[in-house]
């Protein structure tokens, strides 16, 4: 009799919210070190800058029931100047790197508190990404040694969210 191994468990449901306890933002700050540090080695060390310092971190957690499991992605936003956001360091676990809804947080929260206009530079490999989510290329450029997109989101895609502290659920693609 042959018995073969089993995959391991992958959570569907996921809770996106911001980062409101001590333990999600240093999770967080561990999986910017992962991905922008050990997998890509766009850093040396660390990633973080003086934005962190006005950041509001974004995070996905891998749900058991009501528990969180794991956090799986991170991302931040903050604002340049009055309606001008940015989202920045966005990070996702490799075994779920089809989540989009810390996008949707990220846009959505901060159009509820007066977003007039939404950028981020993204990766020219997750541009497709960005772009099923309603976001237009602006202009290409490199940073980092590494050829990028400042994209802007359609604000009309994204209703304002007014809890983001609670956020919402969302499910893998796999589920839904």
């Amino acid at each position: 009799m042959m018995l073969e191994a089993f995959a391991p468990y992958r959570s569907s449901e996921f809770q996106v919210k911001f980062a409101t306890s001590a333990w999600e933002r240093s999770q967080a700050h561990a999986l910017r070190r992962a991905v922008f540090c050990e997998e890509q080695r766009i850093f040396e060390g660390d990633d973080r800058d003086a934005i962190d310092d006005q950041a509001i971190p974004i995070v996905a957690l891998s749900m058991l029931g009501i528990a969180a499991d794991q956090l799986v992605g991170t991302v931040r936003i903050h604002q340049a100047e009055p309606g001008l956001w940015w989202g920045s360091r966005l990070a996702v676990h490799p075994d779920f790197r089809k989540i989009g809804a810390l996008i949707k947080l990220a846009v959505s929260s901060a159009n509820a508190i007066g977003c007039h206009t939404f950028l981020a530079n993204v990766q020219v490999q997750n541009g497709l990404l960005f772009r099923r989510l309603h976001w237009d290329v602006i202009e290409e450029f490199e940073v980092y040694g590494k050829p990028h997109l400042r994209m802007k989101a359609d604000l009309a895609y994204y209703p304002p969210c007014a809890t983001p502290e609670a956020g919402f659920t969302a499910l893998s693609r796999k589920a839904a």
